[in-house]
């Protein structure tokens, strides 16, 4: 592919499919070229529950993507989610066989490449590994070792395993779709490229993505991934708590959550009162703004409390100076910061998907909701810088080989007429 490389993710959520198409600029920003939205009919809790109407669903969403950019879309990067994501951590190695040479990025990959093979319970499966730290003949707390000497290659390392079911109906989904899976990347991954600074993430930071079936959490320290966890509640749940509390549709349960909701009841809200109308000419029923505070004051405080024990259970609580960044379409949420900060006791900000987006692009991706979709982008520019580095050593080191190998045949020719 010729520069401008151009990358397209797809982002299965449980509320919405967006398909958004990205490049990078001279200054190596990405600048977003079209985004295809259409609602998400087949997931549920972030996992694919009917095949048909999921495909319905991203052909419309790619379909708008590629009217309104004018690209034939084929390949994609798309995101994982589910209450079936677990991890673990597990320490690698390998011993090298040519000692004599300097460690390279052919060796992580050989080190990587083999964790793939670890066997898993049945119907799991490895989605990614993720070194934290390298040992080096028994060195420890090395981030880089490319360019060592050593024997024995060490990596404490950071395992994501998902349910093989999950990314095969995704695979189906997709292919069924017209198109082909570049990468299948964690959805707390690609939010985190989209909305976290390097300065943030070496510091310590929270990200949590709050969708519509999931809240997706990943933590990082020292610029290394810590933790990840996915709990199985989101917005859609707020919507449903909203709707069995006040006896309402869903349609208008979710319209009052967005237009009237905050995650803080407060005594201002005392003589609020909003009408919605009958059905079929039934007086319209009135509905307390305090009392929906309160609904969703509930149900947002429970899934601050599982993000809150999962920062504890990572042994990072103490360590994580940039707070919490909370994004996602359920972080939209009036209050939702001041409630965060009221129950860790952490710095919280609203994580907005425009960190590495280019300020000229005519797109503006502000919205938390968009933040899997750019992150998938960023990480499937992320795998082509390292995909094309890769090729660039293995060109280089074959054609060394070659050139050692021509070299030496002229030295033992010259060595056998000497004698």
């Amino acid at each position: 592919m010729d520069a401008p490389e151009i990358v397209v993710g797809l982002d299965i959520g449980t509320t919405k499919i967006v398909c958004i198409v990205g490049r990078k600029n001279e200054n190596g920003k990405i600048e977003i070229l079209g985004v295809g939205k259409s609602p998400s009919l087949g997931v549920t809790r972030g996992v694919v529950s009917n095949i048909e109407k999921t495909v319905q669903s991203i052909r419309a969403a790619v379909e708008e993507a590629e009217a309104k950019t004018g690209i034939d879309i084929n390949v994609v990067n798309v995101g994982i989610a589910g209450q079936h994501i677990k991890s673990l951590q597990h320490r690698g190695m390998i011993t090298r066989a040519e000692v004599d040479t300097e460690i390279s990025q052919l060796d992580i990959d050989n080190l990587i490449e083999d964790m793939y093979k670890l066997v898993m319970k049945p119907g799991e499966e490895i989605i990614h590994v993720l070194p934290q730290e390298y040992i080096v003949d028994r060195q420890s707390g090395i981030k880089d070792p490319i360019g060592m000497a050593g024997v024995q290659l060490e990596a404490n390392l950071h395992i994501i395993i998902g349910q093989i079911a999950a990314a095969k109906n995704i695979y189906k989904c997709v292919a069924k779709a017209g198109l082909e899976v570049a990468e299948l990347i964690l959805e707390p991954l690609a939010s985190s490229a989209a909305v976290l600074s390097d300065e943030e993430k070496e510091a310590g930071i929270v990200l949590v993505d709050i969708g519509g079936g999931t809240t997706d959490i990943a933590i990082f320290h020292d610029s290394i991934i810590r933790h990840t966890a996915v709990i199985p509640f989101g917005g859609n749940i707020i919507t449903e708590d909203i709707k069995e509390g006040c006896t309402i549709m869903h349609r208008q349960a979710e319209l009052m959550k967005t237009k009237f909701g905050t995650a803080f009841p407060t005594p201002s809200q005392e003589n609020e009162i909003v009408c919605i109308p009958g059905l079929r000419g039934r007086d319209p029923k009135e509905i307390s703004i305090k009392n929906l505070s309160s609904i969703i004051n509930a149900r947002i405080s429970e899934i601050i409390e599982h993000v809150y024990f999962e920062i504890k259970n990572s042994g990072y609580e103490k360590k994580l100076i940039g707070g919490i960044v909370l994004t996602g379409g359920g972080s939209q949420l009036k209050h939702i910061c001041q409630l965060s900060e009221y129950i860790t006791g952490m710095d919280t900000r609203i994580g907005h998907p425009d960190e590495h987006l280019s300020s000229n692009s005519n797109i503006k991706l502000d919205n938390p909701m968009y933040a899997t979709g750019v992150g998938l982008v960023a990480k499937g520019f992320e795998q082509f810088d390292k995909y094309k580095s890769k090729q660039e050593v293995n060109t280089r080191t074959h054609s060394e080989k070659t050139k050692g190998g021509f070299f030496n045949k002229v030295l033992s020719f010259f060595e056998d007429n000497i004698d």
